[in-house]
């Protein structure tokens, strides 16, 4: 027992000192190994705060032979004429640069017919890299869509936005073209679906496409109106299972003025109800719950007359500038309601000059910016101080209330009822009487 204990503090502390000195440091040895490296991607374009970063994210290079790297890096260049397009593709992925794989590629993508589009040669890449495909096997993908008459420009949008489409079996292609020509779709309209929104071939037929059809169904829409939405505007069959009916039930459940409610059923309900489910993903993608997000629609039915840029425009403002938390719109969802240039923007630049001079004792919240009365907000902020009425600009004619509307005093004075010789003999009867 004494033993062990001996062993444990002599022998085992001296092993622990000896570690540091057995393992090298790993960004030193990054940094010694990485010279010539270092060198080769700054001339092409790598900028050289990046690259410690990017080496040790990819210790395979620090390995890798230098002349065949170049040889790399050259190759790839030779694929586009963008000066972005090197640094880009190798940041994405860096793998390409196997010298094996794009020599493959270097005798074959002139074949392709797509060089000067950069992102498309791009994305193609990356995907052949993944999947070990090269020019021939792109060139039997595309020879399969030219076969369902899909037109030059619709093969490019395709290859483009779903690059996976060249790992995709041709039966599973005609799959997706045989659902839209069995929901009455015509073919000769089947090319300009497919080139508005490649995504539908990325789709399954039996776990997506079909159950949003049956979905559409039920929500009270009859095949023909379908058709045309799906006509219209493909993007609709990118909705999941189920969304467009919690949108519906949302609008009907609405308590707001009518003229409101008129203007988002303008267009029909089946429109209406996808306009909330892009309005609910805007606020989604700008972190906020989905819960949260479909109670300010709710509670603020003026967002949906709103575009998408200008709701963006709001959010962004809101949080960047304004450096409000985006939670605050489950508070005060009007701030998206309301008019942006004629009240959020003259409000805030007033209550901003009253902050850097020291006015404003108690920080404003957004329901104070938003929420208070034209006259209300004129008579705190903008009244007291002169220069606040030159930053207010034209919306400073603010015009106090009377009590009552000109005229009205004419309907509160007494009536007047003509008087006789006899009433005037009673009168003064009464007042002796009084004396």
């Amino acid at each position: 027992m004494a033993f062990k204990i001996l062993t444990r503090t002599l022998v085992l502390p001296k092993s622990i000192k000896q570690i540091p000195s057995q393992i090298p440091n790993f960004s030193t040895s990054i940094c010694s190994n990485t010279t010539p490296l270092s060198n080769l991607f700054e001339r092409y374009g790598f900028p050289p705060s990046n690259l410690h970063t990017f080496f040790a994210k990819n210790r395979f290079l620090l390995d890798s032979n230098v002349p065949n790297v170049e040889m790399s890096l050259k190759i790839i260049s030779s694929f586009s004429s963008s000066k972005n397009f090197v640094v880009s593709m190798v940041n994405n992925c860096p793998r390409v640069l196997e010298l094996d794989f794009l020599k493959k590629w270097e005798m074959g993508i002139s074949k392709l017919g797509f060089s000067d589009n950069s992102s498309l040669t791009m994305n193609i890449l990356e995907v052949s890299r993944k999947f070990d495909l090269y020019p021939d096997d792109v060139l039997q993908c595309m020879e399969c869509l030219r076969g369902f008459r899909f037109t030059p420009a619709t093969i490019t949008k395709i290859l483009e936005e779903l690059p996976m489409i060249i790992t995709m079996k041709e039966e599973n292609i005609w799959g997706k073209i045989e659902f839209l020509l069995g929901i009455g779709i015509h073919r000769s309209k089947i090319d300009t679906i497919i080139q508005t929104y490649p995504g539908i071939l990325g789709f399954g037929v039996e776990n997506k496409l079909k159950p949003l059809i049956s979905e559409f169904t039920e929500m009270g829409f009859k095949p023909n109106d379908i058709r045309e939405e799906i006509t219209r505007n493909p993007k609709i069959l990118q909705s999941e299972v189920g969304e467009l009916s919690k949108c519906l039930r949302m609008l009907n459940s609405l308590k707001c003025r009518v003229p409101i409610k008129e203007k988002i059923f303008s267009d029909g309900v089946f429109r209406a109800s996808y306009k909330v489910k892009l309005r609910i993903d805007c606020l989604h993608k700008h972190g906020l719950i989905y819960k949260d997000a479909f109670s300010i629609l709710w509670r603020e039915p003026r967002v949906m007359l709103y575009e998408l840029d200008e709701i963006n425009k709001k959010i962004e403002v809101l949080i960047n500038t304004m450096k409000f938390d985006v939670v605050c719109l489950v508070e005060v969802p009007e701030y998206l309601g309301v008019n942006f240039e004629k009240q959020i923007m003259p409000r805030y630049k007033v209550l901003e000059h009253l902050r850097l001079r020291g006015g404003i004792g108690d920080e404003v919240g957004l329901r104070s910016l938003v929420k208070f009365s034209r006259l209300r907000f004129y008579n705190l902020y903008v009244k007291p101080y002169p220069e606040c009425e030159m930053i207010y600009g034209r919306f400073v004619d603010v015009k106090v209330r009377k009590g009552c509307p000109e005229g009205m005093w004419k309907l509160f004075k007494p009536r007047k009822y003509p008087e006789s010789e006899e009433d005037l003999k009673n009168m003064k009867s009464f007042m002796e009487q009084l004396r």
